[in-house]
Parts: C-alpha cells; sequence; structure tokens
C-alpha cells in the first residue's frame, strides 16, 4: 500500500515538547522497517500550526489523495495531521469513502473501522481541546500578569527582562540614555530627528535578538519611544490601562509635557491640501516615505510636487521632486497593463461558469464533512453523557468536556454557514469585470478614486531618479503581452485562494470595484 509521510512541527507553545520533523521522520521510518505493505511515495515537511485550515502542503496532500496518488498516511501522532474540525472532519470523511485507506502512526494504533474512526476523532477532538484551553489559560496569566503592572512582552529600549524574577528592570546601558533623550524633548529645542542623530553619536543601539544584531534607532523608533506611555510608569493594552510596577523613566507630568512639545501626536491635524498618493510609495535610494507639496512658480502658476521625506539617517539621499501629473501619468501606464480586452473578458467569465459547476461539487463534499464532524460530535456527546450517568467521570471533568463539545459545536456550525454562503465566483466576476473598466476609472477618476485603485492593484511602489517602479499586487500580472489565456486563468486561482482565506486586500478590492461598476451603472441609467 502507498503512504505519504507526512511530518509538521509548530514553532507556537503547544509544540515545544514535541519531537522536530527530523525526529519525527527517523521515528516514522524506524516503525516502518521490515513492513513489506507499506511503501513510501512522497513525504512532506511542514513547519506551520494546525490549529486553523490551511496549510498549504497538508491540503496538497490531501489533494494527491484524492487523485489516487497514496493510499494512505504516515504520521508521528494523530495531533501532526489535525488539530481543528475541518482538517479533522476531512480526514474521517476520505476514510469514509475509501480515498485514504489506512493511517499509520508511530505513538497510536489505529484500525480502518467504525470504532477506530471514532476513537481518532475523539482524539481530534482531545487535541483541539487542548489547544483551545492552552490559549485560554496563556491569556488568563497575561491578564493577572497586566494586572499586576508588567508587561507581557519583550521589554523595550531602556529596559531588560530578568528570567529569574520574570519582571522587568532598567538597563544599566541603556536607561540613562533613554532619560537624557526625554530631557532633550523637554527643552523643546529638538526635533525628533535631532534626538535620532544625536542617539547615534552616544552609540545607542537595540538590543541584539536571535536573529540579528542591534541597531541604531531610525526616526520612527524614537519617536515611538518618546510616545510610548510605559516610560510614564503605565501599561496601556488593547485600550486598557494598568499602573506598572517598574521603574518609570520619567513623571506623568514631564510625559505629558514631552507630548506638548512633540505637537501632540495621536491627535489629527487639520489637513489644508489633500494629496492622492501619498503614504503609498517609499524612496528607492534610503526607503523614507513620499511626500507632497503645494510650489507656486514666479508666474504664479501652483504645482504639486511628490518628493522623497529625507527622515533616514544613513547619509544623504539627494532624490529630486516629480510633477504630480508626471508621477499620475507613469501609474496610468502600469495600470493599463493590467486591463483586460473585452474578448478575454468573456473567455475568463466561460471558465468561471465551469468552475462553478466543479465548486459546487466541492461544496457538497466540504458540507459533507462538515456534517460527518457534526455526527461523531454528537457521538462525543452521547458517549460523554453516558460516562456521567455511570459516575465514571466527576462534575468537574464532565462539566469541561461538555463546554468543549458545545464550542466545537458552534465552531462547526459558523463553518457551515461560510461553506453554504457566497462563493469566490462571483467575487471573481465583480474583479475582472473591474479589469476591464479599471483603466477608464483612473483616467477620468477622481483624486480618491485613483488612490483606491493604486492600492487595489499595486504593491511595492518605489520612486527613484523619477521612475516609479510598481509591481502587480498577488494574483494579477503586469507587462503588456503575457495576457494569455492560462496565466489569466492562474490569476482566477489566485482570486480563489485570496477570497477562501479572506484576504483583506482583496475583500476590499472587491468592496471598490463593486462601488465604481454600480456607479458605472447608474451613470448608463442616466444617459438612457
Amino acid at each position: 500500500m502507498r503512504y505519504f509521510l507526512y511530518c509538521r512541527k509548530s514553532s507556537e507553545a503547544e509544540d515545544r515538547q514535541i519531537l522536530s520533523i527530523e525526529s519525527q521522520q527517523q521515528e516514522a521510518l524506524r516503525a516502518c522497517e521490515g513492513k513489506a505493505d507499506i511503501e513510501i511515495v512522497g513525504r512532506y515537511e511542514e513547519s506551520k500550526s494546525a490549529k486553523a485550515p490551511g496549510r498549504p502542503l497538508f491540503g496538497e496532500m490531501l489533494s494527491r489523495i484524492e487523485r489516487g496518488e497514496a493510499d494512505g498516511i504516515i504520521a508521528w501522532h494523530p495531533d501532526r495531521l489535525a488539530r481543528n474540525s475541518m482538517d479533522g472532519g476531512k480526514i474521517i470523511y476520505l476514510l469514509d469513502q475509501k480515498r485514504i485507506k489506512n493511517l499509520f502512526f508511530v505513538t497510536y494504533s489505529f484500525e480502518n473501522n467504525p470504532q477506530g474512526k471514532f476513537m481518532l476523532s475523539i482524539i481530534f477532538g482531545y487535541s483541539k481541546y487542548y489547544v483551545d484551553s492552552l490559549s485560554e489559560n496563556v491569556k488568563r496569566g497575561n491578564r493577572l500578569k497586566r494586572q499586576k503592572g508588567w508587561l507581557t512582552c519583550r521589554a523595550p529600549i531602556g529596559y531588560l527582562n530578568d528570567r529569574a524574577t520574570k519582571t522587568i528592570v532598567p538597563d544599566p546601558e541603556r536607561f540613562p540614555l533613554v532619560r537624557r533623550m526625554f530631557d532633550l524633548a523637554l527643552t523643546g529645542s529638538y526635533s525628533i530627528s535631532d534626538i535620532a542623530r544625536l542617539t547615534r553619536k552616544w552609540g545607542l543601539k537595540s538590543r541584539q535578538g536571535k536573529r540579528s544584531g542591534g541597531t541604531y534607532l531610525c526616526f520612527s523608533s524614537v519617536h515611538f519611544l518618546l510616545t510610548n506611555p510605559f516610560y510614564s510608569g503605565v501599561l496601556v493594552y488593547q485600550g486598557e490601562r494598568y499602573p506598572g510596577a517598574h521603574q518609570p523613566v520619567v513623571t506623568p507630568e514631564e510625559f505629558d509635557r514631552v507630548q506638548t512639545a512633540l505637537g501632540q501626536p495621536g491627535k489629527p491635524k487639520p489637513k489644508k491640501h489633500v494629496f492622492p498618493f501619498t503614504g503609498l510609495m517609499r524612496c528607492g535610494v534610503c526607503d523614507s516615505a513620499v511626500t507632497a507639496e503645494h510650489k507656486v512658480n514666479r508666474f504664479g502658476s501652483r504645482y504639486i510636487y511628490y518628493h522623497c521625506t529625507h527622515k533616514k539617517l544613513d547619509g544623504l539621499c539627494r532624490q529630486g521632486v516629480i510633477n504630480a501629473k508626471a508621477l499620475e501619468a507613469q501609474m496610468s501606464a502600469f495600470i493599463q497593463t493590467l486591463t483586460i480586452k473585452p474578448r478575454m473578458h468573456a473567455l475568463l467569465l466561460k471558465e468561471l461558469r465551469g468552475n462553478g459547476t466543479d465548486l459546487e461539487a466541492e461544496r457538497l463534499a466540504r458540507i459533507a464533512a462538515l456534517g460527518q464532524a457534526e455526527q461523531v460530535l454528537a457521538k462525543e456527546r452521547a458517549v460523554l453523557t453516558t460516562l456521567r450517568l455511570r459516575e465514571l467521570i466527576g462534575d468537574i471533568e464532565f462539566s469541561k468536556e461538555r463546554e468543549r463539545i458545545a464550542q466545537e459545536g458552534r465552531r462547526l456550525s459558523e463553518a457551515r454557514k461560510a461553506v453554504e454562503g457566497k462563493t469566490w465566483i462571483e467575487p471573481a466576476q465583480t474583479v475582472i469585470a473591474g479589469l476591464e473598466r479599471i483603466a477608464f476609472w483612473f483616467r477620468d477618476g477622481d483624486a480618491m478614486t485613483k488612490r483606491r485603485i493604486v492600492e487595489a492593484v499595486g504593491s511595492n511602489l518605489i520612486l527613484i531618479d523619477k521612475k516609479l517602479k510598481c509591481q502587480a499586487a498577488f494574483p494579477f500580472i503586469d507587462g503588456v503581452g503575457i495576457s494569455t489565456f492560462p496565466i489569466r486563468c492562474a490569476m482566477l486561482d489566485g482570486i480563489r485562494t485570496l477570497w477562501e482565506a479572506r484576504d483583506p486586500k482583496l475583500i476590499k478590492m472587491v468592496e471598490t470595484f463593486k462601488e465604481l461598476l454600480a456607479r458605472d451603472q447608474e451613470h448608463l441609467s442616466k444617459a438612457a
């Protein structure tokens, strides 16, 4: 019988005691030695948590099994395969459909029969319960620690985490330098850039981490430090404030004076002008943000120029300015490369209609898998009740398991609603319809419409030597002459992946395109 060997290791807390991927593989191969009926036809190694669906290699392995490329899976333990209801239900459903003929575990004996599948589903449920319980315990411990006045994360610059007492103590090297930074800010004579440059002369760097050495503080790091209430003895978490137990750098009064000297950051300032493309681009030389401003020439004509803010401190950036019209023309040329012609639009709509038929079959299979998981949960509930009636478990254990089963039931119900809801076909139709009109919208739209379009389809915008370098955001393809049908079909696959993952950028893009398409329809109705 052909098997896939699957090894998984998560870097998260619940897997700290689990064998490494290499160790799991060695143990599995050792357990398979001498078994003539086991043929390993592929190996998968994945470093990703199984608390939620969406593991790419795991999904690829199940797809290959459904295509008949293997008959079973070898793993160190069932919790390596699933720690959520969707993946666990999928495996049991494939066992029911005879797509998976057997599962071989190093630390667990599985038999492919009703009793074996029932016990496997219970193990999947306990794995899910363990993860949820661990998460709640960590959250509860963090809440208690914050109430006592201690941070639950790495200490900021100027402090150290004391591992012995699990508290935060002043850093003898950096604490005095942080105090000097606040002293300079209190004078009101030093800007953030001035303070950042002085910290370099002092040799103030961030602490070295496991993956990188200490670095000098940049403009944004200095700004964050001087506006962080932690240095005045206050912890802020999700909008709530807690009195800190650590030694503060400044008093609350001094901290308030620094905020006043810095122009009261956090309060919105009135905008005199609106520039549509600020905040979207970076300088190609020093990686600073690109800003804009109005200029008036000697004849009284007004122009808008975009240029580097020169906020980085590593050397001087001598990048010049670019006229807003020239920049907009380059953006328009980029967007033109993304446009879909009417013939391609028709072909993609035809492809989507075909996918809709296949999608319906897949959706029904997912609903069946969820139904199977709900049936397993109902059996667990019945077994739990029987155990309590026979007084084989106590009230506390019964209450915990009953709550766990109730939570899992709610999760399955929400998952079923998501599967039974809107598929990716409709958003994909909206996107390809928008790509047919996108060049027109950018050419004739107002400033904010142009910004929304660039945000939707552009990525990694770099301005260097008055030239805009822009990449198409996934899953779009930029470049004239490569708009072939297979490439555009690959774009549809990307839209499907992002939509099923509820990608926020894609959701925002679909909403933007819907609004603009509706506006087009309204204009046509008025014209008629």
